[in-house]
């Protein structure tokens, strides 16, 4: 997915001399073949995130296009009211990239790791969330993101989990997109970015379940979401992000504007309301926060087999 994203960048900057990439002093590797295609068009602003946001945002008041890249961590937390008030309030073109969102950088602790990203942002108004799960979503969502001129957050989480769409993602209209089963199965499952391969392998070991990839959540019309939830009895919702304020917390307020035309019950499967206490491999932070296929699958279960709605959390 990094390959796509670093492909993209480079296609898009060729053909629109006003595009300028701007990195707080990391990255490079990613960046090899920018520099060396795109030199004149890359800015090095520094440790200095918040500035780097100003500095885009004056780029795009004079006709440029910023791409803005940094850790998820610190674009978009630590930047939040430069990208608030520089450039959502005042309506600028401007395409954020958050690398590593979620617990990717799981020996570096809390403060590397982000997992309200998608929350924070929800609330500010003027700018568009992108969450692709893989090569072909990172593709689309790129092209959309640039086309949409407006700005745009690009959440790049675990790059290496393997392909979920055999061939491109095409259609804006598709989002959310369905990578298993059927619109009528009784049980569906929403996932979004790193947790879509997760949601695709835990869907094989039940009957009757969908499996939905969204790889835009904001917007997100309801309408669209409508089609894959319509169905279900029991809706599944899977992120690498916070319970609160992301893709279980869209679903849940879709429901509830939809009162008792909804029939389904609600499982959000996501990072509890608590920070990584401790360091390790990303696959051991992973289960740490119940996010492991095992642990997820005692959850589903315990959701899918029985009654309980809100199964409780599982040991660690």
């Amino acid at each position: 997915m990094r390959e796509a994203f670093s492909r993209c960048l480079v296609q898009a900057a060729k053909a629109n001399p006003r595009l300028v990439l701007l990195t707080g002093d990391h990255g490079y590797a990613l960046f090899d073949e920018f520099r060396k295609e795109c030199g004149s068009q890359y800015l090095n602003a520094g440790v200095a995130e918040q500035n780097m946001v100003g500095v885009a945002a004056g780029l795009a008041k004079v006709g440029f296009f910023p791409v803005v890249y940094g850790l998820s961590s610190f674009v978009p937390i630590r930047v939040l009211e430069q990208i608030k008030m520089d450039l959502c309030y005042e309506g600028l073109p401007a395409l954020l990239i958050g690398d590593g969102a979620g617990v990717v950088y799981s020996y570096l602790g809390a403060s590397h790791q982000s997992t309200e990203d998608i929350g924070a942002l929800r609330a500010v108004a003027n700018v568009s969330i992108y969450s692709p799960a893989d090569a072909a979503e990172m593709e689309w969502c790129f092209s959309a993101a640039i086309a949409s001129g407006r700005s745009c957050y690009l959440r790049m989480g675990k790059a290496d989990l393997g392909r979920v769409h055999e061939s491109g993602v095409s259609n804006p209209l598709a989002n959310p997109v369905r990578v298993l089963g059927s619109i009528d199965d009784d049980i569906a499952f929403v996932a979004t970015g790193s947790m879509v391969r997760t949601a695709i392998r835990l869907a094989e070991q039940w009957r009757g379940v969908s499996v939905w990839s969204v790889p835009r959540l904001k917007p997100l019309h309801d309408m669209v979401m409508d089609v894959c939830i319509a169905n279900a009895r029991k809706i599944v919702t899977f992120e690498e992000h916070s319970v609160h304020g992301g893709l279980g917390s869209i679903v849940a307020e879709l429901s509830a504007r939809r009162g008792s035309s909804m029939r389904a019950t609600l499982l959000s499967l996501g990072i509890d309301n608590q920070f990584s206490d401790l360091c390790g491999s990303y696959e051991y932070l992973m289960d740490w926060h119940g996010l492991s296929e095992d642990k997820l699958h005692i959850r589903l279960r315990r959701f899918l087999e029985g009654d309980d709605r809100t199964p409780p959390q599982v040991d660690r």
